[in-house]
């Protein structure tokens, strides 16, 4: 495939510095890219890479002077990028309303049109299949499960009993959506397992990683918002609530009854515990450990999780403590010494 210059210009709205009739062929990294292809500087570290590259081209976020290749200019470096990418990713052939013939579907079970089924699926009583939607191979769909149209539902998923997905929704392999959620009461010396008789709702153009696990809701519903892209191996407790266009990063957990805003960041390895509030915009940092309620807007960061200028001031004192244990030390037998000599000149 081959796209000239002026045509990914005015495909990502960007000003082109340079030939437009250049051909490009490809898409690569900057330090991988070679003749035909183009590439992209999403960070001021790669910088140095400008003038080494082999690529063809180059997608920046600011004209650069003297630069040694043209350059298409762009408000954002990375949507720039995903749009060049989506050219020349293509769409993937699929097969269009072909049900394997070892798949098992359910005569009461209903499939949209085009529906493909792949290889050793298994779709239950009840359940809803829409249009365009891609059941890989080894999916399990439960009973009544209602998934939409342009859906892609990997490899061994499991959608649960009950479960709902939007439209265009995209989960990865081994994913499990609807499991039961961790409910236990005690009973004398026991735990007695509270039935979880909810659901989960997902909610159109959500992507769920490889991995992840929501469970289903004690009552009511687990639900995702629209537009949400949550990264592998997360984990979202019963009654979870995640608004709209949210960014769940991989190994994040949240604890049951937890209320996720709209467009909130929860970076990698947090953990939250159940029954508060994450407001709208927030964003929270890397392994940190949320304890209460996070306000709209607030950025917070570590463990318990404080604000994140707090957070950082606190990380550079404790570089210091190996310093500040040896002048303690130091001042401690020091003072033993004062102690000492005041002692002999009393007696």
């Amino acid at each position: 495939m081959k796209v000239n210059l002026g045509e990914i210009a005015q495909l990502t709205e960007g000003t082109l510095i340079g030939d437009a009739s250049v051909q490009i062929t490809g898409v690569a990294g900057i330090e991988d890219a070679g003749e035909g292809d183009i590439t992209f500087i999403g960070h001021p570290r790669y910088a140095s890479f400008l003038h080494t590259t082999g690529a063809s081209a180059i997608i920046v976020a600011r004209e650069i002077p003297d630069a040694p290749k043209p350059l298409i200019v762009v408000a954002q470096p990375y949507l720039a990028l995903a749009q060049v990418l989506e050219v020349f990713a293509g769409s993937r052939p699929e097969p269009k309303g072909v049900v394997d013939s070892t798949a098992v579907v359910s005569q009461s079970a209903t499939l949209g049109a085009d529906v493909s089924v792949g290889a050793y699926a298994v779709i239950e009583d009840g359940a809803s299949i829409g249009s365009n939607t891609i059941i890989s191979p080894l999916v399990y769909v439960g009973r009544g499960a209602s998934i939409g149209d342009d859906c892609v539902i990997h490899p061994m998923t499991v959608v649960r009993e009950g479960v709902t997905l939007g439209d265009r929704v995209i989960v990865h392999a081994h994913a499990v959506i609807g499991s039961d959620g961790f409910g236990y009461a005690q009973e004398g010396q026991s735990h007695r397992r509270i039935p979880q008789i909810g659901t989960v709702i997902v909610e159109d153009d959500v992507d769920v990683g490889a991995g992840v696990t929501i469970d289903r809701a004690t009552l009511g519903a687990t639900r995702i918002g629209r537009g949400t892209k949550i990264d592998n191996l997360v984990q979202i407790g019963h009654n979870v609530t995640v608004g709209e266009e949210s960014i769940i990063v991989a190994q994040v957990g949240i604890s049951g009854s937890t209320e996720i805003g709209k467009r909130v960041i929860l970076a990698g390895q947090a953990g939250l515990v159940g029954h508060i509030k994450v407001g709208d915009g927030a964003v929270v940092g890397a392994q940190a450990g949320v304890t209460k309620s996070v306000a709209p807007g607030e950025v917070v960061s570590g463990y318990p999780a404080r604000s994140h200028q707090a957070a950082s001031r606190v990380y550079a004192c404790m570089q210091h403590l190996p310093d500040l244990l040896k002048r303690v030390k130091r001042l401690e037998q020091r003072l033993g010494e004062l102690e000492s000599e005041h002692q002999g000149e009393k007696g």
